[in-house]
């Protein structure tokens, strides 16, 4: 059976994580403090890889918190009612999560002091993570096949819309002081002097033993093995264990494995032609 979603502004949201409502609230009434900071992403980008980052960084480097209060509490999804809740009772600075375009972003945000930071990904392997995360998650619906998908991707037809338009949108804010971009493969390349910059943009300067600890606690694989962010306690009615692993792989480059030379050039033609107005170069 096909998934539901809830649709607002033209754009796709699965159900059970948002309603028009919320996104409203988010989008119209969310307070904003000065000292929030916003971890933004397009779907399957770094999402929960910055999370914990950012939360180690804003713990000193101290791992026990990341390793025994889930994600959602951490760093919660404010668009959805129960992450809303959680948002409002957080003590500041606020660690704030969404995956929202900037059209439908917290309007008090342009009129507040927070920051951004945004990480994007190489669109080829969001799209594998995408369909890949896509048949494990039960409200984003099972893809037809991984044809189908791309086809869907390409054509913005799936939850949360666009890749292109979320990119483009965002990126018009380059160059102003509170927004902090960063790509999943510079987290790869050098995750150490990623680290780094970070701490420099909050204005949350650690020492070396802390900034190792922040490296190490926010590797691959200790993240697979946190619970906390693993998504392992998710429940089943949510995510279905038995069709893959939330954190699957973490490498960059793996649509190499999954598209042929048609899907490829096909790829590349779209993305020439929506992405011919950034003059940007980026590490794909």
């Amino acid at each position: 059976m096909a998934a539901q979603y809830v649709q607002y502004k033209g754009i796709k949201f699965p159900c059970g994580y948002n309603s028009a409502e919320s996104l409203q609230i988010a989008e119209n009434e969310f307070h904003v403090r000065d000292d929030d900071i916003f971890n933004v992403t397009y779907p399957k980008s770094g999402t929960v890889w910055m999370i914990e980052i950012l939360s180690l960084i804003l713990n000193g480097g101290d791992p026990s918190l990341n390793q025994s209060v889930l994600n959602s509490l951490r760093a919660p999804w404010f668009t959805c009612q129960l992450g809303l809740e959680t948002a409002q009772n957080l003590l500041s600075p606020r660690l704030l999560t969404c995956h929202l375009p900037i059209q439908i972003f917290p309007k008090a945000f342009f009129h507040s002091k927070a920051k951004v930071i945004y990480t994007l990904r190489d669109p080829r392997d969001v799209l594998v993570s995408y369909f890949h995360f896509s048949k494990m998650c039960i409200p984003f619906g099972e893809p037809k096949s991984f044809n189908h998908f791309f086809e869907n991707f390409l054509n913005g037809d799936v939850l949360f819309g666009s890749w292109f338009d979320h990119i483009t949108g965002w990126m018009k804010l380059k160059g102003k002081s509170n927004i902090f971009f960063i790509s999943y493969e510079q987290l790869h390349q050098d995750l150490r002097g990623s680290v780094e910059h970070l701490c420099h943009f909050l204005g949350k300067e650690l020492d070396e033993a802390a900034i190792t600890s922040v490296v190490q606690n926010a590797s691959f694989e200790a993240m697979q093995n946190n619970s906390m962010c693993n998504s392992t306690m998710l429940p089943k009615e949510f995510m279905d264990q038995t069709k893959g692993t939330f954190l699957r792989k973490g490498i960059c480059g793996d649509w190499k494995t999954h598209f042929t030379v048609a899907q490829s050039e096909r790829f590349d033609k779209v993305y020439q032609e929506k992405m011919r107005g950034l003059k940007e170069n980026f590490p794909w």
